[in-house]
């Protein structure tokens, strides 16, 4: 009986895209442990999981808490799936957006009107694919399209109709817009969906059975729930997705609607981290991961990527260098990698359940990183 309970617990583990349980990796992370534990009782979030790669190895894979905060609810484990929210815009649209560059099938410098003429009204047709993904295209940041728009085609054909608050390339507006416009520039460019461009150059080949738009039942039932969305009011059905342009969008966008598990992030990780290649299959590169994750003068954000401030407080904590690149995601998701260091953390956790007034993780972000690097470095 002992050895069906394993063989069922490693096809459960294969399934799932999660690597098996890894060997002890010689830190001693008690204090990631009690900081993480004491965030659930503390209720920065109802439960979390938290992936950490050394030089290439995955040396704390583990979860923590419920998937609510009903104490008989049940426990979240590392196979628990997450609404990534805005990590859509890296994970997907800026990784099918590199490899679509390095193949010349997309020009960054090229303004977004060639690939949609009608995104050149009021005043945007010197707004470039690269301003999209610096965020300085000047678009505003979120819109509530679910007020005026019914439909996929209304949100964009809005986005195309709007103006501009600033010059591009002169501010950094980080904007949910520009990342809808980039999800759609690549679908006119591939002929394909977002979803299905993400799932035939990414999570199938890595190995990323958990990771989709759109969740099936099966995947479902292990997701993570977030808060109720009370503003719908349209017929159709509303997708999973806690975005609610997201949603409007049929769960499918550039800037929003993906899920995953930490072992499913950790693949990708491995991959970017291993300048575009992993397990002997090319995915990028080395130059364009190097062009998309680095910095270019004082600039605060890379391509699609999030750098590390450097000056001031950082969601990185104090000891991630300033070559570190990242992104974070509203439902309390986030992955962080220091090059130097050869180290990278992946968190995910739904402290928008029940409500996203809940912004207790803002604080505990930069703790957990430092308490990560202070357990490697054995300080």
């Amino acid at each position: 009986m002992r050895l069906l309970r394993s063989i069922a617990a490693f096809m459960l583990i294969a399934a799932c895209g999660m690597s098996a349980p890894q060997p002890a990796s010689g830190f001693d992370f008690r204090p990631l442990d009690g900081l993480v534990s004491r965030a659930v009782r503390d209720s920065v979030f109802p439960g979390a999981s938290i992936a950490v790669l050394y030089r290439g190895r995955m040396v704390f894979h583990k979860a923590f808490g419920r998937m609510t905060y009903d104490p008989s609810g049940t426990p979240v484990d590392t196979l628990t799936v997450y609404d990534l929210a805005s990590l859509t815009k890296t994970v997907a649209t800026t990784s099918i957006a590199m490899q679509l560059r390095e193949r010349d099938s997309l020009d960054l410098d090229a303004p977004v009107s060639r690939y949609l003429p009608r995104f050149s009204q009021n005043g945007k047709n010197t707004v470039t694919v690269r301003n999209l993904l610096l965020h300085n295209s000047g678009l505003r940041a979120h819109e509530l399209f679910y007020r005026n728009c019914s439909s996929p085609e209304e949100v964009l054909d809005a986005i195309c109709a709007d103006s501009l608050l600033a010059r591009p390339g002169t501010t950094t507006i980080y904007s949910d817009l520009g990342f809808i416009v980039l999800g759609k520039i690549i679908e006119k460019v591939t002929g394909t969906p977002l979803g299905e461009n993400f799932r035939r150059r990414f999570s199938e080949p890595l190995g990323m059975r958990s990771t989709v738009f759109n969740p099936s039942a099966l995947i479902r039932s292990r997701t993570a729930p977030v808060e109720t969305d009370t503003a719908w009011h349209f017929k159709q059905p509303r997708p999973l997705v806690h975005d609610q342009n997201a949603a409007l969008l049929g769960g499918v966008a550039g800037h929003a609607g993906l899920f995953s598990t930490t072992g499913d992030l950790a693949k990708f990780v491995r991959m970017m981290t291993g300048k575009g290649r992993v397990k002997g299959r090319t995915f990028f590169k080395p130059s364009t991961v190097l062009s998309f994750t680095s910095r270019s003068g004082q600039d605060t954000r890379a391509l699609g990527w999030d750098l590390r401030a450097l000056s001031g407080p950082s969601s990185a904590g104090d000891y991630f260098s300033s070559s570190s690149w990242g992104h974070l995601g509203f439902t309390g998701t986030s992955i962080w990698v220091d090059p130097q260091k050869d180290l990278a953390v992946i968190v995910l956790s739904n402290r928008v359940y029940p409500t996203s007034d809940n912004i207790r993780i803002r604080t505990f972000r930069p703790l957990l990183h430092d308490t990560v690097v202070r357990c490697i470095d054995g300080k």
